[in-house]
């Protein structure tokens, strides 16, 4: 299934297939991560496609710089990351995909701070949920 997706400003718009659908949904608590604060979902290098404003994506790397971090320019929503520890994937934030909500009930959160490509070990560090309250009106 191809979902659609876009930046919060709309000058960033792309399609992508995900892997597992929402099942590879995640969060992880490296120092970039912690701080940004989305969920992402993986897709193969392949399976995405800048339709509109590549010109406006920029990119961020930091400490090995094997993650590359792409966000738009002018509204600043980050909308996907190669994965250092899959870097035959991407990671695409689930709120920037049409029709899907990041309100998961349950989000695990990867340790990224004991990453596992200086450890050999991928590890879950948590669980993050979410539970709607209901409108009482």
């Amino acid at each position: 299934m191809i979902h659609r997706g876009a930046c919060h400003c709309g000058a960033v718009r792309f399609t992508v297939r995900l892997t597992d659908g929402i099942e590879t949904a995640r969060r992880c608590t490296c120092s970039y991560c912690a701080m940004r604060g989305s969920v992402a979902v993986s897709a193969r290098l392949d399976d995405i496609a800048v339709l509109q404003g590549e010109e406006t994506l920029t990119r961020y790397t930091f400490n090995t710089g094997a993650a590359q971090h792409f966000f738009c320019r002018i509204c600043g929503i980050y909308t996907h990351h190669r994965r250092r520890s899959e870097p035959d994937e991407y990671g695409v934030n689930l709120a920037c995909l049409d029709g899907h909500d990041p309100f998961l009930p349950v989000v695990p959160v990867m340790d990224g701070q004991q990453h596992p490509r200086d450890t050999g070990v991928s590890r879950i560090a948590g669980h993050l949920r979410f539970e709607r309250v209901e409108d009482n009106a």
